[in-house]
């Protein structure tokens, strides 16, 4: 039987498997050291919401952004990590053509955003595709265009503003911090949720 996926519209509920041929959503490969393996949620663009599910390791549809803003980079999560908001680390990757949903992208930490929402501190961690040439010589926040990282803290600034929710943009810290604290939360991951669903 033909495959259904080149003809499904955008937005719908699919597993990961089904985009990407297989399911490793919660088992990260082996990566280099000083890189990260990022499991996008959001493209680039895009204002649709999707999440993990990770009861039944599907990507859903958790709601379209009530503001008119889209996300400026690819975001999702860093694969074998744990946050102390009890998910996956979040993870933004610069990238100049959106990916999809699903997909895995080895990348580079270059420094982390510090935020703070209803739920208290929220970290994410800013990292460039290894795979594309262009970045390979942005190592820190200072090898980056400076208006990106402003297009940034306006997105998150804002996104929420229509949703009676409030999100507050501490400030941006670098490559070295941000290793910092994806150590530490792949550390949480290992030693704290042995046979736990999470990715």
């Amino acid at each position: 039987m033909r495959s259904m996926w080149p003809m499904m519209p955008p937005g719908i509920t699919l597993s990961c498997s089904a985009r990407c041929g297989i399911a490793p959503l919660v088992y990260p490969q082996c990566v280099e050291p000083g890189l990260i393996e990022v499991v996008v949620e959001i493209p680039r663009g895009s204002r649709n919401k999707y999440e993990l599910d990770k009861e039944r390791g599907v990507l859903v549809l958790d709601r379209v952004l009530y503001s008119s803003v889209h996300y400026p980079t690819d975001y999702g999560f860093i694969a074998g990590t744990l946050a102390l908001d009890g998910d996956a680390l979040d993870a933004l990757v610069v990238v100049d053509e959106p990916t999809f949903p699903g997909c895995h992208v080895m990348a580079r930490p270059i420094g982390v955003l510090d935020m703070r929402d209803e739920k208290g501190p929220d970290q994410k961690i800013l990292a460039v595709p290894v795979g594309d040439p262009r970045f390979a010589s942005i190592r820190d926040l200072h090898d980056i265009d400076q208006h990106w990282l402003r297009e940034i803290e306006n997105f998150f600034q804002t996104y929420k503003a229509l949703e009676d929710k409030w999100t507050d943009v501490v400030g941006w810290e670098d490559a070295t911090v941000a290793a910092q604290v994806i150590r530490q939360a792949r550390e949480l991951h290992d030693h704290g949720m042995e046979g736990s669903d999470l990715p």
